[in-house]
């Protein structure tokens, strides 16, 4: 063992292997353990691919494939023949998901029609096929979780936004364009033109000419009519703003007759900011000149334009810059960017933008937050630029920022959408999880892997939202946030064929050994050597070493065929992951997660309160401090008490491993220490107790008996519950 922990000790410190003690890892495919469930992501129901929904104003603009199929079987399976049918369209929705992670694209009705005649003929089962597909009233292209996925969620949700915004913009400059034809032509009606035989012969049409002597008429109504014409500088200004506002570029005309023609309106989306900024200067008078010519118009319908007072105002407009709410009214502009190619000429162009408060939003897409430091061989950029971009929007105060790994922009389409309403600039930086040296994950589990090791942690900053960071910065659903490092648990079948069950901390480690870029970090212990010197990475974190370590840091992982293996790491890696937790701390703060100065701030308090305590003669260990905030505990009762019949949990010996939280989360909670219990027994059914014991990792789920006689399958439920009783 000695011999082993001098070996184990000197990769630690050296990162060289010596001997036959060790073995590369190069070529293993290894895996950390907690991703061992997630071979081929075709068989999970999860929220990819999604579909890019392209009608509805008001509903979402993206939806998960597995959250409109859930919604139509509810409505579409009632009966007899409800599991049957339940069972069939899962079946095409996973023969969908097949479809698209192979490169099909199309919309939802093409794919789905398509993983239909690749299902076995039944007329009854196209009938109930049909019948749900009837229930999704929604179509739209189909994404996957890949590199194109940013750019194309986003953009899609940006075209919703701005075809909303362009329309009442239309509709805004269209009523001013009718109005001031109106004063115009009720000038010319009035005036000895209007008045004219031809005009008049126009006006009556062809049925009834011959009954008007239209001559006669005119003189009639020029002898009779006297209409102050309007001034000619009025005239002049009216013609003058219909010509700004019928030539305007910023969105398409929607008064225009059949037939008619307009110029090209211009395009907001870009593939760089150098370009979106030179575009924005180049329109800037144009824009100018549209606000200018719109707010004359609405005096000039209004009757209330005074040359005297007004032209001296309009001569300077726009000198000293415009209202943010002014530039809100025209199209933002799209600029989706990659952050592995951008230069510093670029950078500089996306700082001009965003202290200029310029309406762009911004896409800064990262591909790849594994890369080699300047510094060289040993130190690690981990995600550097998007980092820095993001700490300079924030710190400019007034930029929307929305950070997020490609897995969960879905579930962040709220704040994404916000984002896009939002009148200043807006930066949206988004990890897609697809390198293009891609490790052994998919895209969306490198993504979520990103979010789960504090890699590339999902947040908002968002100016409009108050005045305070309580207000502004929210982090989200980062998973145990309260936590270092998440903690899942795993089980696992030992060497005697027994059920192993521990709970295993996800660190920045794990997400590196993804990557075999980096596998000369990483050496294989031999199982005939392991021993105790071998501890867990996240332990190893926990404790600054003193002198030569006696413990070396591992990762439990495994191979292509599950087979578990213990993984020793370097000294590099534990300093990366070091680093990467302080910056989490760091995050965590603003976010008011364990915020050191509240902390301190109570701390006094405490020992005030308990200075007058003791002042007052009482114990101070009689009565509990004040907390900052209550937290739900689990009802606690020993097992002996409880009824053989009654559901209940185990608690105290919870994993966190979230399956049954996610089954059914108003039946299961997690108490103040992240350890499920049963919330509402009645908020799920005996299906789901069942269910849920049979996925828990530790087996700490008891379902008891049901409470309700009439539920569907009872008999076949109690012989599965039996183990679990």
């Amino acid at each position: 063992m000695e011999a082993d922990l001098q070996t184990h000790v000197t990769f630690y410190l050296t990162g060289k292997r010596h001997g036959e003690q060790l073995d590369p890892i190069d070529g293993l495919a290894l895996r950390p353990a907690l991703l061992a469930g997630y071979r081929d992501l075709t068989r999970l129901r999860y929220d990819y691919p999604v579909v890019l929904c392209a009608q509805g104003d008001d509903g979402p603009f993206v939806r998960p494939l597995s959250g409109l199929i859930d919604a139509a079987l509810g409505q579409a399976t009632a009966g007899q023949e409800g599991e049957r049918t339940r069972r069939q369209v899962l079946r095409l929705e996973e023969g969908v998901r097949k479809l698209v992670a192979a490169g099909a694209e199309g919309p939802l009705s093409a794919l789905w029609e398509k993983a239909a005649a690749a299902m076995p003929a039944d007329g009854q089962g196209l009938q109930s096929l049909a019948r749900v597909r009837a229930a999704i009233k929604v179509d739209g292209e189909l994404a996957d979780c890949d590199r194109r996925l940013p750019a194309r969620l986003i953009g899609h949700a940006w075209n919703a936004v701005q075809q909303r915004k362009s329309r009442r913009f239309a509709e805004d400059f269209t009523r001013l364009i009718h109005k001031l034809n109106d004063i115009l032509k009720a000038d010319f009606v009035h005036s000895d033109a209007g008045k004219g035989v031809d005009i008049l012969r126009a006006g009556i049409g062809t049925t009834h000419q011959d009954s008007f002597d239209f001559g006669a008429l005119s003189r009639i109504l020029r002898d009779s009519v006297h209409e102050v014409a309007l001034p000619a500088s009025r005239r002049n200004r009216v013609t003058q703003l219909l010509a700004v506002l019928e030539s305007q570029r910023f969105c398409a005309r929607t008064d225009l007759p059949a037939g008619g023609e307009a110029d090209e309106p211009y395009a907001f989306a870009f593939d760089s900011c150098d370009a979106a900024l030179t575009a924005y200067r180049e329109r800037l008078p144009k824009a100018i000149e549209l606000l200018k010519a719109i707010s004359m118009a609405e005096l000039e319908i209004r009757s209330e334009y005074n040359e005297a007072k007004h032209d001296p105002i309009f001569e300077g407009f726009g000198e000293i810059g415009f209202d943010p709410r002014d530039l809100s009214r025209f199209p933002d502009y799209l600029v989706c960017v990659n952050a592995n190619s951008m230069r510093e000429a670029e950078n500089d162009r996306l700082a001009e933008i965003f202290s200029g408060g310029l309406p762009m939003k911004v896409l800064v897409q990262t591909d790849d937050l594994l890369e080699e430091s300047p510094l060289g061989k040993g130190h690690l950029a981990i995600g550097l630029r998007s980092k820095q971009l993001a700490s300079m929007a924030i710190g400019l105060s007034r930029v929307f920022v929305l950070q997020c790994p490609s897995s969960h922009l879905v579930h962040w389409s709220g704040y994404l959408t916000q984002g896009l309403l939002y009148s200043g600039p807006a930066l949206f930086s988004v990890f897609s999880g697809a390198p293009e040296k891609a490790g052994v994950l998919p895209a969306y589990l490198n993504a979520a892997a990103a979010l789960e090791a504090r890699v590339f942690p999902a947040f908002v900053y968002d100016p409009s939202a108050g005045t305070d960071w309580a207000s502004r910065f929210h982090l989200g659903d980062n998973p145990q946030a309260e936590r270092d490092w998440p903690v899942r648990g795993f089980a696992y079948e030992d060497r005697n064929h027994q059920r192993v069950a521990e709970n295993l901390e996800f660190t920045l480690v794990d997400f590196i050994a993804c990557d075999p870029r980096f596998a000369e970090h990483f050496a294989r212990v031999p199982p005939a050597r392991w021993n105790g010197s071998l501890v867990p990475v996240a332990e190893a974190l926990a404790h600054e070493p003193v002198g030569l370590p006696t413990k070396v840091p591992c990762l439990t992982m495994v191979d292509e065929g599950n087979a578990l293996q213990k993984v020793i790491v370097d000294e590099n890696l534990i300093r990366e992951a070091r680093t990467c937790r302080d910056m989490w701390y760091s995050l965590r703060e603003l976010g008011g997660i364990r915020n050191s100065h509240a902390e301190r701030l109570l701390a006094r308090e405490r020992q005030a309160w308990e200075r007058v305590q003791k002042q007052d003669g009482a114990a101070p260990d009689a009565v509990a401090a004040p907390v900052a905030e209550a937290q739900p505990t689990a009802p606690v009762e020993s097992e002996s008490e409880r009824s053989p019949d009654e559901a209940y949990i185990e608690t105290a010996r919870c994993s966190t491993c979230n399956e049954c939280t996610t089954l059914n989360p108003k039946m299961f909670k997690y108490d103040a220490n992240m350890q499920a219990y049963i919330a509402d027994i009645n908020a799920g059914t005996y299906a789901q107790l069942v269910e849920a014991a049979e996925n828990c990792q530790v087996s700490v789920i008891h379902p008891g008996k049901p409470r309700n006689s009439k539920e569907p399958g009872l008999e076949e439920l109690l012989k599965r519950a039996e183990p679990f009783l």
